[in-house]
This record gives structure tokens, C-alpha cells and sequence, in this order.
């Protein structure tokens, strides 16, 4: 945690230099330091969960609405810089618009959607990615909010892939069967799928098994998180549809699987930096597009 309180720290040098003198050919380096302090709350969130067993939402409030400002700054550079490395992935991104409609927040739901939708083949949104669950999140999101992306919310990760493929553009990494999850949502509707929540259980915790190695849920990040579970009995408790009613699993036993939210969650206190940075856009760059929307996460 001290690390990365100093790399904080580092970064916050580097961000007020950068406004105070209003550097308009250095401001690309916000991209990096935004990842910084987004580490620094997903540090700061594993910290308070695992170490002082508690479970705070306001660390992981603050690393969505981070990915948030991610997409957008990148966006003012997608032509300045087009081969310029990303600081976010689909996964990230995906799970911040999943936050969202979890938590309420609607506005900034509908504006992270319309990015989705608008650079799922473009050089700011990587979409050649091979972790199954972050199609599944993404097709169940559309096929619950009713919304579509290249036209379809069905067999979405083979659409993008063609799509992409069309475009020359590396298609390899995405996956062509989503195995537990395409049962899930041939039986999404239907009556009882405990069964199929158990089998999404076993999947995650099997992958976890190996945590630290490349591959899906074996990273530190959200491998203890399973939202994907979470996610998919949230919209089934909406749809009146039934649910398990305990877990004796690890996996929906960790501190993380264990935070409770509401319907309409508070937007927590916008970290100091993250909101400089964005006021630094608004200025300087009239086609931000936060600057459409008025005031955010508000």
C-alpha cells in the first residue's frame, strides 16, 4: 500500500505541473497516470477487503468511474496518437458498464454504452479478448436493457469477430464457444437454473485454481470477484425469476461476492485528481465528450 500511496503521489506532481502550465503537447501523459491512480483504489479496495476484512464500495466505485475518464481522454487522441498503447482493456470497461446499471446510475451508463457501441472495431477499444465471461456480461447486459451492438445481442462475440475480421483488423483471441454460458442463456428465462449457476461456480473457481498464470479469472484484479454470477442473479431477481438462496462455495463467500448494493447507489466523492484532469479537458478540448453530458457522477 505504500508503493503505491508514493506512486499516487508521483503522479499527482506530474498532473498539477501539467495543468498549472496548461501543456497541451504533454497532456497524453493523463492516460498514464489515470491507470496509476486507478491501481492505487484497486490496491486500496484489496486492502480494506481481505486485510481489514470490510467491504468497500467506495475504492470500487472510484476504479469504474477511473475507466470511465479512461475511454473518453483516450478518445481525444484516438487520431493524434492511433497506435498509442491502452490503459484499459474490454474486461475493465465492460465491467464498469455492469457497475453502472447495478448501482443506478443511468447517465453514465447510457454515455459508457454509446462509447461501447461506437469503437467496438476501433483502435481505442481492443476487442480481440479471450475471456469468456466478459462476452457473456456484455450479451447479458444487452439482452436485458434490450440494446444492440453491430446490430445483434445474440452470439455477440461471433458478430465482433467477423466484424473485425472484415476489417483487418486480429480477431484470433476471441472465443467461438462460450461453453458454460451459452447454456446459461438458452436457459436464461426458465423457471429454476441453479444448476447452471453451480456449473458457472465451478467454471470460476476451477480457472482461479491456477491465479497468478495467464488466463481467465487468474488475475488479482477481479479473480476473487465474481460478477458474472452476481450480475445474472441481479437480472433474474429483477425479472421475478428465482434464485439460489445461499452459497456454501468459496468463491460467493469472498468479501467481494459479499457487498450488498442498492438500488440506486450514492456516487462517492470524486477523487481530487481524476476530477483536475477532466476539468483540464473540458477547457482546453470542446469535442470531450463528457463536455455533451454537463455535470457527472454527480
Amino acid at each position: 500500500m505504500q508503493e503505491m500511496e508514493a506512486k499516487y503521489e508521483e503522479a499527482e506532481k506530474k498532473i498539477k505541473d501539467i495543468i498549472k502550465n496548461n501543456e497541451l503537447k504533454k497532456d497524453h501523459i493523463f492516460l498514464t497516470r489515470l491507470a496509476r491512480i486507478r491501481l492505487y483504489y484497486l490496491t486500496l479496495w484489496k486492502h480494506i477487503n481481505f486485510l481489514d476484512n470490510k467491504m468497500d464500495k467506495q475504492s470500487l466505485k472510484k476504479i469504474q468511474i477511473i475507466v470511465f475518464f479512461q475511454c473518453f481522454s483516450q478518445e481525444l487522441y484516438k487520431e493524434r496518437y492511433p497506435n498509442m498503447l491502452l490503459e484499459y482493456n474490454l474486461k475493465f470497461v465492460v465491467i464498469a458498464l455492469i457497475h453502472f446499471n447495478f448501482w443506478g446510475w443511468e447517465k453514465e451508463e447510457g454515455i459508457l454504452l454509446e462509447f461501447i457501441k461506437n469503437n467496438i472495431s476501433s483502435n481505442i477499444l481492443n476487442t480481440n479478448d479471450d475471456n469468456k465471461h466478459v462476452w457473456f456480461l456484455l450479451e447479458l447486459y444487452l439482452k436485458f436493457k434490450n440494446e444492440t451492438i453491430l446490430g445483434v445481442n445474440e452470439n455477440l462475440n461471433l458478430k465482433v469477430k467477423e466484424n473485425l475480421i472484415n476489417n483487418d483488423m486480429k480477431a484470433n483471441m476471441i472465443p467461438n464457444d462460450l461453453e458454460i454460458y451459452e447454456k446459461v442463456f438458452k436457459n436464461l428465462k426458465a423457471e429454476n437454473i441453479d444448476g447452471l449457476i453451480n456449473g458457472m461456480i465451478i467454471y470460476h473457481s476451477e480457472m482461479l485454481k491456477n491465479l497468478g498464470e495467464y488466463g481467465e479469472f487468474r488475475d488479482y484484479v477481479y479473480g476473487f470477484y465474481p460478477i458474472e454470477i452476481l450480475y445474472l442473479i441481479h437480472i433474474r431477481k429483477k425479472l421475478g425469476l428465482s434464485v439460489p438462496e445461499k452459497f456454501d462455495d468459496f468463491l460467493m463467500n469472498t468479501p467481494e461476492a459479499k457487498m450488498e448494493f442498492k438500488e440506486k447507489e450514492l456516487y462517492p466523492e470524486m477523487d481530487e485528481l481524476v476530477e483536475e484532469i477532466d476539468k483540464f479537458y473540458r477547457r482546453n478540448y470542446p469535442e470531450y465528450i463528457p463536455n455533451k453530458h454537463g455535470e457527472l457522477f454527480k
